[in-house]
């Protein structure tokens, strides 16, 4: 991922340098097991323990003449270590130390995602809870429908993000596994109890059943997670961008003293940082597809996989983790403006009540459902059409109305508070207030 769009820490985890780390780890943690077991001498294990170190230019160096990674690594670590170095590796293959390096990389990551969304979980409660009565106008297809409050949407975003979090637990758990199984996963040359304790050391579980390589559903599973919780931060995106448009004006991003809009118009202050975690949001679910094209390996394994994963793996988590922040960033600092609000509920002039005149119609009137929706309907298409005209005054003038329903059922139904009165019960389910 590119400079613009990584946070150091999480952008450490995909360095070369902590790649080579992990697989040091490994092949110390093997020698040991099998030290454990008489089959490595204690003094050629501290020895191993002591001298194992890695130059990352010398392995590159390395790799361009024998074009293979984990052997440029062993022929530089073991050229640190000396003649005890007959024991690295012993064994084992590639992808022993190279994927369960990886799994480490992966849980690495998810948990500082884990912790942002946490924090942004937290965010979005507070705001959940700040604008809990605040009636906004929803909308469905773009079009007014009724009022609910601006709080509901954060709660809204609460509870997909809760489910997220929970998806993201549950990569983790499927990704934290390892092998040290061999060739073909047969265990043909390394024991059983190796791979336990090497993992073991690492924070993993042994992985049940593998070929060479651990099954790429695992990875692919991990990837479409982050395209889930990517797929929530442009919705929330997006529905601030569609807030913030001129004509409603309801909400507005943080906009800094000293910012610029637009090299051409000064008075723009445009969603920018919305815009940029929906752009790069589209980056992280189309990446998901990589991850499904590289569950079906030929046989035992072939390395198709290998070049997709060290583009799409980094950047997908360090694309998710950026805009993760953005959004904390932009739910903290949102401008909210209580008089748009209110003015984008009196727009359509009446016509977000008009639910409530059909059921009255039906309930007090006795009349079937469609000659009620008539009326209703009739007398709304006219308020669509003459922006002079209110719906409530037409419902008075219209006889087939009038002749059921009173000035003061009118007061009644032509009220936001009754539609707002059972949002605190979701707030509750929600565990958002007690």
């Amino acid at each position: 991922m590119i400079d613009r769009y990584s946070h150091p820490e999480i952008s450490a985890i995909w360095e070369l340098e902590n790649k080579f780390k992990i697989w040091t780890d490994i092949e110390i943690y093997a020698c040991e097991a099998r030290a454990n077991r008489g089959e490595v001498p204690k003094e050629d294990l501290e020895t191993i323990k002591q001298k194992a170190k890695f130059n990352v230019d010398e392995i590159l160096e390395i790799e361009s003449k024998v074009h293979h990674d984990v052997i440029a690594y062993l022929t530089n670590l073991n050229s640190y270590i000396g003649p005890a170095g007959r024991h690295v590796h012993f064994g084992l293959t590639s992808s022993d130390v190279g994927d369960t390096a990886l799994c480490v990389q992966m849980v690495q990551a998810m948990d500082l995602l884990i912790q942002r969304t946490e924090t942004l979980l937290q965010t979005t409660k507070e705001k959940a809870k700040e604008y809990k009565d605040l009636p906004c106008i929803g909308r469905s297809h773009g079009i007014h429908a009724e009022p609910m409050t601006l709080g509901l949407k954060f709660a809204l975003f609460y509870a997909e993000m809760t489910r997220n979090l929970e998806r993201m637990k549950d990569a983790r758990t499927q990704i934290a596994v390892g092998k040290l199984s061999g060739a073909v996963g047969t265990y043909s040359n390394i024991d059983l109890e190796i791979e336990e304790y090497v993992l073991t050391k690492l924070g993993l579980t042994v992985d049940p059943i593998a070929t060479q390589v651990i099954s790429r559903d695992r990875h692919a599973f991990y990837m479409s997670v982050l395209g889930v919780v990517a797929a929530s931060l442009d919705r929330m995106a997006t529905e601030i961008r569609l807030l913030q448009k001129t004509e409603g004006r309801e909400v507005e991003e943080p906009f800094a003293k000293g910012q610029k809009g637009s090299s051409a118009m000064p008075h723009k202050r445009n969603p920018v940082v919305c815009e940029r975690i929906s752009g790069i949001s589209r980056v992280i679910r189309s990446n998901v597809n990589v991850g499904l094209q590289n569950v079906g390996l030929w046989h035992e394994r072939d390395i198709s996989h290998s070049s997709a994963e060290r583009i799409v793996l980094p950047d997908s988590t360090i694309a998710l983790d950026y805009i993760l922040e953005k959004m904390n960033f932009v739910l903290k600092g949102l401008h909210v403006y209580p008089d748009a609000t209110e003015r984008t509920l009196n727009v359509t002039r009446g016509l977000i009540f008009s639910q409530k005149v059909l059921l009255w119609l039906i309930e007090k009137g006795g009349i079937t459902r469609e000659d009620a929706y008539l009326i209703v309907q009739e007398n709304a298409m006219a308020v669509w059409a003459d922006q002079s005209k209110n719906l409530r005054d037409l419902l008075k003038q219209d006889p087939r109305c009038s002749a059921i329903l009173k000035e003061s059922d009118l007061n009644e139904i032509f009220q936001i508070k009754p539609y707002l009165e059972r949002i605190p019960l979701i707030f509750k389910r929600l565990g958002i207030i007690d």
